[in-house]
């Protein structure tokens, strides 16, 4: 057999030489063999093999804790089968996990097992074993720790490292995003059952780190589409369950760093996750808010969560809107009417750091505010009850939610409010409601509401006593809280007194209360001039009485004080102008050297600025140069001394294997000769051949003597069997005859027994026959008169069925006579209307030509009379051409008249006069009893 030589021309030969090795008790050869063949670039075309070569190096990977050849292999495979069958990678990566998993699972419960059996002591005198009390003196662990630490811990590790090399392989690959998913769901999971804290926290860091290198690096290959709906939903499924592990972990500064992944997820992503998601998200806030004591927010994620699932959960029952809609009063109660002040002045840096969170913590509500303006204007307790009443959520409550409403908002008792409160806050601390399955909390505890209800009674009672007392003693004011120690109503009505809410002084000394009303003491310094002067002019009122008696006294004092107010009026008007003209040339130079001076810092910020990001940028390149060159050192030392404890490793295997052999091969070294893996597993191989040769050997020989001893032991049975077999066959013979006769007798007495019951049964066969005939004789006259009644039946159907038939032929002979007359109706009143539509046309016909003909009659009228206007023009012409001297032609007047029989001094032709004139002639076609106009 060929020794190994580290490469295989077929990975099937390398399959083989790793189970060969394993067979052998060398496992980590074996490993080694295979991660050869995985890194080898000869085989970097998948194949089935490949396949079976991964799962055989994962199960050895598990089986010696190899987390770094394992990654290392699992990256190569990736590389050979990404782009020709990835669902082989996701087989082996399952097969990968579901190993690990099982390993650490079958630990815990050795772990525990070994924990219990601690307890099973013979006596118990001797529980405390000298072993036991050496281990407690030297350390103070129980057992169980022990055994945790010494089988849990270390495959919990392994299960650790496996999750995150699993999810480095699969990171920002589109073709295994479901497997990614799956494998952080596991991993949060994993953190859950176990309360891993530290290795969430990382968990979700690793997760973030994914996300932002996808966001930078997204237009490499195979990274995956973010505007695709599959992706998409993997991304808010896992950042989801990311934050259901984290509210169960309680840890709640991840949960809140969780949420706002989510919430730049979807700005990242442009869709908003489902209703169901997103009463998840509301309900996982109200729980980080009420936590960190943000009770404004908090009272506000419970009223979009109650929205929410009024709007889009069908599936909620009464009492579940009701269970909500008394949290989301109680919550909005529960807000301080207060702000909390931690000092008695905040700097500018801390209103704008407040101011910051304020609006980061109304965007992931939902609510999109102006950063110039203050959020608690838009965001507030007053705008928030106002809105619950304005949607009618009193209507939903419980009744002890709508009495701690009214008590605190709406009615004043000042001594009793903590008694009346007290009565509902009983029934109201023991309710706990349980909701159903389809409402995104499961229960709801009002009890956690009364802490904040406590404090808010005490404060309303402050403000109510306020208005009514001036001074109440310290036992009264214990008296009336009864629900609460002095010393938590003192640190109430501290906090209350910082926050403005009311103002209120302790005097211990005199043991009462005193309220200070809206002015504090130090408002009186702002008027103490005034109050001087006033002071000042009472005095000298006393010390001069006289001067105010005398009447002209007071009139010459009242003229002068007069002028000299007017004279005081206008210099004080002209001294107003002047500090006005003074002031604006103030302010101008303050804002001119405010501007200077913000102009050279921004220079001098610019310069530090860029020099700072030069600075930075060669010191990053310099760290990262030492990083890379630290990263290889360590790399190539970790390699020799890796390569260094394996060859020990081998030579320690190699020398205890020959150990007490006789003969044994031994392996020597130099002195100053450096291990060589290579050379010392080439010589162990040449010995474990050498050792199956010989072992080969044995066993032929053996099974030569076994075959032998075999054949003479077989041959000597041969007479021994036949003999048995003869005897054998005698007993059974004998045995079958004597169960022959038993039988036989057994028959004959049951055949016996038979006999005797039918002649005692034949007794009754007249009665059973006579019973027989009456049934039958029974049934046929049942038979009989059904038959008659069914043909009676069949005969009423029949006749109805005829009759409903003869009915529908009349109806339908009815239909059809008058479907026929309403055919000739149409068609008369068809014809009707062509010959009212004929008539109409020939009356409008007549009209049209008697129209025309008395147009025709106008026209002519009009023609005539223009005709006799013309005519009279030219007689007057005429007479006036006959005086002239000269002689002319004759021309006639036209219309008519009489004519001249002759010219008269010229020669022209004559033109009868027209027929259509009014003139003398009787042919015209004018009227002749129509006078002439120019008569």
């Amino acid at each position: 057999m060929p020794p190994y030589t580290g490469t295989f021309a077929k990975p099937e030969n390398a399959l083989k030489r790793a189970e060969e090795l394993i067979h052998v008790g060398q496992p980590n050869a074996a490993l080694q063999a295979l991660h050869d063949v995985i890194t080898s670039k000869r085989h970097r075309t998948w194949a089935k093999i490949l396949e079976t070569i991964m799962f055989k190096y994962v199960e050895l990977c598990i089986q010696l804790k190899k987390g770094r050849l394992a990654k290392d292999g699992l990256i190569q495979y990736r590389i050979v089968c990404q782009q020709v069958n990835v669902n082989s990678l996701e087989e082996v990566i399952k097969h990968f996990l579901k190993l690990a998993t099982e390993k650490a699972e079958a630990a815990q419960a050795l772990a525990t097992a070994s924990a219990a059996t601690t307890f099973e002591v013979d006596d118990l005198e001797a529980e405390n074993t000298p072993e036991n009390l050496m281990l407690k003196s030297v350390s103070a662990e129980s057992d169980k720790d022990r055994a945790d630490r010494e089988l849990v811990t270390p495959w919990f590790k392994f299960l650790w490292e496996t999750y995150r090399t699993i999810l480095e392989i699969l990171r920002n690959n589109n073709k295994l995003e479901a497997l990614y998913a799956m494998t952080a769901n596991r991993a949060f999971q994993f953190c859950v059952t176990y309360k891993r804290t530290t290795e969430f926290r990382r968990l979700c860091e690793i997760l973030r780190n994914h996300l932002s290198n996808l966001q930078k690096y997204r237009d490499q290959r195979d990274r995956p589409d973010m505007t695709l709906p599959e992706t998409q939903q993997y991304y808010l499924e896992t950042r989801f369950e990311q934050l259901k592990a984290a509210a169960d972990l309680e840890l709640w500064q991840e949960a809140f760093r969780t949420i706002e992944d989510i919430h730049g997820l979807t700005i990242i992503l442009k869709k908003s996750p489902n209703p169901r998601m997103m009463a998840t998200y509301y309900a996982k806030l109200t729980k980080v808010f009420w936590v960190s004591e943000n009770y404004l927010y908090h009272a506000y994620a419970w009223y979009k969560l109650f929205n929410l699932s009024k709007t889009y959960n069908r599936n909620l029952n009464p009492e579940d809107l009701k269970a909500m809609a008394s949290a989301v009063l109680l919550s909005a109660v529960a807000i301080p009417p207060y702000e909390s002040r931690t000092s008695a002045g905040a700097s500018n840096q801390e209103l704008e750091n407040q101011k910051e969170r304020d609006v980061r913590m109304a965007t992931l509500l939902g609510y999109t505010l102006d950063p110039k303006r203050d959020p608690r204007e838009v965001l507030s307790r007053k705008a928030l009850l106002s809105e619950l009443i304005s949607k009618g959520i009193l209507s939903l409550v419980s009744t002890e939610a709508r009495q701690l409403y009214a008590l605190f908002e709406k009615e004043f008792h000042p001594l009793d409010l903590c008694k009346h409160a007290e009565k509902v806050f009983a029934p109201l601390g023991a309710e706990t409601v349980e909701l159903s399955a389809a409402s995104p909390i499961p229960t709801i505890v009002f009890d956690e509401f009364l802490p904040r209800m406590h404090s808010l009674a005490v404060v309303r009672m402050l403000q109510q006593s306020a208005q009514v007392y001036q001074t109440m003693k310290l036992e009264t004011l214990q008296q009336m809280v009864p629900f609460l120690e002095f010393s938590q109503v003192e640190r109430i009505l501290v906090d209350a007194t910082k926050g403005g809410a009311v103002s209120v002084r302790l005097d211990h000394q005199n043991k009462c209360v005193r309220f200070e009303g809206e002015q504090l003491e130090s408002d009186n310094i702002k008027n103490h001039l005034v109050l001087m002067a006033q002071k000042l002019r009472t005095g000298v009122k006393m010390m001069y009485p006289d001067a105010t008696s005398s009447a002209s006294a007071a009139a010459a004092s009242l003229a002068s004080s007069q002028s000299n107010t007017d004279e005081l009026l206008s210099k004080v008007e002209v001294e107003h102008r002047l500090a006005l003209a003074r002031k604006v040339i103030i302010e101008r130079r303050k804002e001119e050297q405010e501007r200077v001076l913000q102009e050279h810092e921004k220079e001098q910020e610019e310069t530090r600025v860029a020099t700072q990001r030069k600075n930075e940028a060669t010191e990053t390149k310099r760290l990262e140069e030492e990083r890379r060159s630290r990263e290889e050192t360590r790399i190539r030392l970790e390699l020799e001394e890796k390569e260094k404890q394996e060859a020990l490793a081998l030579l320690a295997e190699a020398e205890k294997r020959n150990k007490g052999k006789k003969g044994g091969y031994k392996i020597k070294l130099e002195e100053g000769q450096k291990l060589d893996k290579r050379s010392l597993m080439e010589d162990a191989i040449k010995e474990q051949i050498k050792e199956r040769q010989d072992m080969e050997r044995k066993l032929t020989s053996i099974a030569k003597k076994m075959d032998h001893l075999e054949r003479a032991k077989r041959e000597e049975e041969v007479p021994l069997i036949e003999a048995a077999y003869k005897v054998k066959m005698a007993e059974d013979e004998q045995y079958h005859k004597e169960m022959q006769q038993q039988n036989g007798e057994k028959h004959r007495l049951a055949w016996e027994v038979n006999i005797e019951e039918k002649k005692r049964l034949s007794k009754m066969t007249d009665e059973k026959v006579a019973f027989q005939a009456s049934i039958v004789a029974r049934r046929s006259e049942e038979f009989a008169a059904l038959a008659a009644e069914r043909d009676e039946r069949i005969n009423e159907l029949r006749a109805l069925r005829r009759a409903e038939r003869e009915l529908a032929r009349r109806r339908a002979y009815v239909r059809r006579l008058q479907q026929i007359e309403e055919e000739t109706r149409a068609a008369a009143e068809e014809a009707e209307r062509e010959r009212r539509d004929e008539e109409d046309r020939k009356r409008r016909e007549e009209e049209e030509a008697e129209e025309d003909r008395r147009r025709a009659a106008e026209e002519q009228e009009r023609i005539a009379e223009r005709e006799r206007r013309e005519q009279r023009g030219g007689g007057e012409q005429d007479r006036r051409g006959g005086d002239s001297r000269d002689g002319g032609r004759f021309e006639p007047r036209r219309g008519g008249g009489d004519a001249p029989s002759g010219g008269g001094g010229g020669g022209g032709r004559y033109e009868p006069p027209r027929r259509d004139g009014a003139s003398g002639g009787t042919g015209g076609y004018g009227r002749r009893d129509e006078p002439r106009r120019d008569e």
